[in-house]
């Protein structure tokens, strides 16, 4: 028995090592995949978690979304890169608050932004999507002064069950997004899957670095 202590006491402290050097390791995986100025998933933390939610759900709808803010250039150009710097984490702190019981998000890089959600039908779709680009277009402050910001936001809605591609559904989704945005802004949702815009090294044609049910803007 004191053999047995003894050679449990000695492998404690080896444990905890490695329990420390565990959760270490894991804050650094999730460090690097996450955005640093708003602590969203990157685009590959978040196309991992997107594909398992277009490939697992079955019953209502799924959404994916590319979501554009609208001003932001001159935001940058006249209030300072730290003003656009607050746009920026206020959106992701706003993106992550709407999709938390809906599914995920992520930055995609400069103003723009993706999310795939689950809802009930498209109606509840609908509703979402308004609310969130309400939400979105209501006041960001910088040093006192609001920041004269808007958002564009595409969907395109899945039926699960179907097999999908998450980058050509992203695609999808930036072409409404883009017919939101040449409108005035809104949101647009499409359930087609068909490039509707010429395409460059399978991006649409002029984008920076996707039948069109619209409100608010869409066409």
């Amino acid at each position: 028995m004191s053999h047995t202590l003894t050679a449990i006491s000695a492998a404690a402290p080896l444990a905890a090592g490695w329990t420390v050097h565990g959760l270490w390791q894991h804050r650094l995986i999730d460090r690097a995949e996450r955005d640093e100025l708003t602590g969203l998933p990157r685009r590959a933390a978040f196309e991992k978690s997107a594909a398992r939610m277009l490939r697992r759900t079955r019953q209502g709808v799924v959404a994916v979304l590319v979501i554009d803010l609208d001003g932001f250039k001159k935001v940058n150009d006249v209030y300072g890169h730290a003003a656009g710097d607050t746009a920026i984490r206020e959106t992701g702190r706003r993106l992550a608050q709407w999709a938390e019981p809906l599914g995920t998000v992520a930055r995609l890089g400069g103003d723009e932004f993706a999310a795939v959600i689950h809802c009930a039908d498209p109606e509840t779709l609908r509703g979402e999507l308004t609310h969130l680009q309400q939400w979105l277009c209501s006041t960001v402050t910088y040093d006192g002064l609001p920041l004269p910001l808007g958002a564009s936001i595409g969907a395109y809605c899945h039926t699960p069950g179907l097999p999908i591609d998450l980058s050509v559904a992203l695609r999808a989704a930036d072409e409404a997004m883009y017919r939101a945005k040449q409108t005035g802004g809104g949101w647009a949702v499409t359930h087609a899957l068909a490039p509707a815009y010429r395409t460059v090294n399978g991006r649409r044609e002029g984008r920076s670095g996707t039948d069109i049910d619209a409100q608010g803007g869409g066409s």
